[in-house]
């Protein structure tokens, strides 16, 4: 029963469309302009890196609270791996905003922080900022650390871990779909730098 509590308060939590609310908060509908999403990026897009760092950090915090009650409350890892898996899975398709929600990319970093712990950041984190540094794409970000750190996992951490990071990768760049498609073209826009 706490496995089925968490896995459900879990797709409920990442269904919470932060992205969507803080637009509306401000005054303006971001399902409306840029990718017609309720990302992070869309936000600042709309908003300037504000109030997009705003939606950011509540996306990841949805992905890194039933991550971590998994870890305290389930003695199995895979349960724990289902459980941390499903925010990101209703942040793409939150049931409050008619499945049409962000990417996952904040709601899965969340999660990965709660599973691996706060090296995460020293050694994980700063790759993802890098990416994006010279790219100047947070999709493209978004889409090369995800392996990276399948990678890392793979090689340095249990097998749990990596399935996490496969599947998570994987479920992502399937949310990144369109990105991709806009890549491949060449009219993917850079993610603008404004305050």
């Amino acid at each position: 029963m706490t496995f089925v509590a968490l896995a459900v308060g879990a797709y409920l939590l990442g269904s919470i469309p932060f992205g969507f609310l803080v637009g509306k908060w401000k005054g303006v509908d971001v399902l409306q302009i840029g990718s017609k999403s309720a990302s992070s990026t869309n936000v600042s897009r709309a908003l300037g890196w504000k109030w997009g760092i705003v939606s950011a950090l509540l996306d990841f915090s949805k992905g890194f609270l039933p991550a971590y009650l998994a870890t305290v409350l389930l003695s199995s890892h895979w349960q724990v791996v289902a459980v941390a898996l499903l925010p990101m899975v209703g942040q793409v398709f939150p049931v409050f905003l008619r499945f049409k929600g962000g990417k996952g990319a904040s709601t899965f970093y969340g999660a990965t922080l709660a599973l691996v712990g706060p090296w995460y950041f020293v050694c994980f984190f700063p790759i993802l900022v890098l990416i994006f540094l010279v790219t100047r794409k947070t999709s493209l970000a978004n889409l090369i650390f995800p392996w990276i750190l399948v990678v890392l996992t793979c090689i340095f951490l249990p097998l749990y871990y990596a399935i996490f990071a496969i599947l998570g990768a994987s479920f992502l760049t399937f949310a990144l779909r369109g990105n991709i498609r806009r890549l491949i073209k060449g009219i993917e826009p850079e993610t603008p730098l404004k305050w």
